[in-house]
């Protein structure tokens, strides 16, 4: 019994280490991506640079970002972006947009 102890005693170590550090870094990475994958025009983000914006488009790779002063827009990597400060409104079905546009009309 000695003899597997040694062994025992790395595998319990190594088992350790995973359940207390791999395991919720992996957790974190899967949580960032969802995070990003679900970027909508509209959000308002920090980058991991700390610059502050709005999205204004989205593609694969690509986060176009339009700053809050000069309204300038950069383009950025989807992976530098750090964290979403405020997610965008949905907004309002097509018909629904429709109405208030007649509505307004009319009372022209």
């Amino acid at each position: 019994m000695q003899e597997y102890s040694g062994i025992i005693m790395l595998v319990a170590f190594f088992g350790i280490m995973y359940f207390t550090m791999i395991r919720p870094q992996k957790k974190k990475e899967k949580e960032i991506k969802a995070m990003r994958d679900s970027l909508t025009a509209g959000d308002e983000v920090i980058t991991i640079g700390g610059i502050h914006g709005k999205v204004v488009k989205v593609n694969d790779e690509i986060v176009t970002l339009e700053m809050p002063y000069g309204k300038q827009r950069l383009e950025f990597s989807k992976w530098a972006i750090g964290s979403v400060t405020k997610k965008a409104k949905e907004k309002a079905p097509k018909e629904e947009v429709e109405e208030t546009v007649e509505d307004k009309k009319e009372e022209e």
